[in-house]
């Protein structure tokens, strides 16, 4: 049994907040990172875009995650970064992610905060993290366990490289294989709405997709109360065609760990074994933790946090 683990969900740059929140969990300066002399910290991804101290964070994860006082995972944001920051084979000035403004305006934050060979050395080592993380009991990945997506994205990277060229033109490709799985494990499962329905998202995008509670059976359920999110969604029925291979995560599998998802108000579990621990830090929200012991049932005494824009501890 490795040590009992804090999982640390998305954290967008917010260095103040996440030094308070390792204080308040018992860990103490260590070199430029941060050590518990019993627990260890697993990073859920999205450690860049939106905060103000993006560099000061990727300092103190991967501090910590090269001591081996931390584990951390891939976030979609990481994944986007290395897309826009990888130019097309013989096109030096295309990328794989298209630098639209809508694309670039994600990701302003990192690009006026770190220099640019801050930001190569940086994508370097986004490059290494792995997508999920399975160890002692539990199971970590930034949106969605889908154990045939992941197994999808796990071939590619033996197959193409971790996150090269090769790999991001097979995952960049609309309709491919390699680019849905992506799409589900970093950004979480999504559902065509009815022709003729949109809604507007969080970030303000008209979409025609809602994403799911992946980890709920969907049989009999609307859109409504199946979507993740709280979005103005029809109360209508799904087409049975479109939940193909959508069968909730079991109940007998190990508690899984997911970032994200943006949620509000007073963390809680998803499900008896399924926890999300982002509540919206870049969005003036919290900074949430669960502290996992080794319990298959997840509680929600066991989450800890702190508030966005309180006075900064002393590390």
């Amino acid at each position: 049994m490795m040590n009992p683990v804090d999982l640390i969900g998305d954290i967008h740059g917010h260095a103040t907040e996440l030094k308070r929140l390792l204080i308040s969990m018992g860990y103490e300066r260590a070199g430029l990172g941060f050590r518990h002399p019993d627990r260890k910290v697993v990073f859920l991804g999205d450690f860049v875009d939106r905060g103000p101290e993006i560099a000061e964070v990727i300092t103190i994860a991967r501090a910590m995650v090269d001591a081996g006082d931390a584990f951390a995972v891939m976030g979609n944001h990481e994944y986007n970064a290395i897309a826009f920051h990888t130019s097309l084979p013989n096109k030096p000035n295309q990328w794989f992610r298209e630098h639209s403004d809508q694309n670039r305006k994600q990701h302003q934050a990192t690009l006026d905060q770190l220099s640019p060979g801050e930001l190569k050395d940086a994508i370097a080592w986004f490059q290494t993290l792995p997508v999920t993380l399975e160890r002692d009991g539990f199971r970590v990945v930034h949106a969605a366990w889908r154990d045939q997506p992941i197994s999808v994205i796990d071939r590619a990277l033996q197959s193409r490289g971790r996150f090269t060229p090769e790999f991001l033109a097979e995952s960049e490709r609309p309709g491919s294989e390699l680019h849905a799985a992506i799409e589900e494990v970093l950004k979480g499962p999504e559902l065509k709405l009815p022709a003729g329905h949109k809604i507007v998202d969080k970030a303000g995008h008209s979409r025609d997709t809602v994403r799911v509670k992946w980890y709920e059976p969907p049989n009999g359920r609307t859109y409504r109360d199946y979507h993740f999110g709280s979005d103005d969604v029809p109360d209508l029925a799904i087409d049975p065609v479109l939940l193909t291979g959508m069968t909730g995560y079991p109940a007998e599998a190990p508690p899984v760990f997911v970032g994200h998802y943006w949620l509000t108000g007073t963390p809680l579990p998803l499900a008896g074994n399924v926890a999300c621990t982002d509540y919206s830090v870049a969005k003036g929200g919290k900074l949430v933790a669960y502290q996992w012991d080794g319990e298959p049932t997840l509680s929600a005494d066991k989450f800890q946090w702190t508030e966005n824009g309180c006075d900064a501890p002393s590390p």
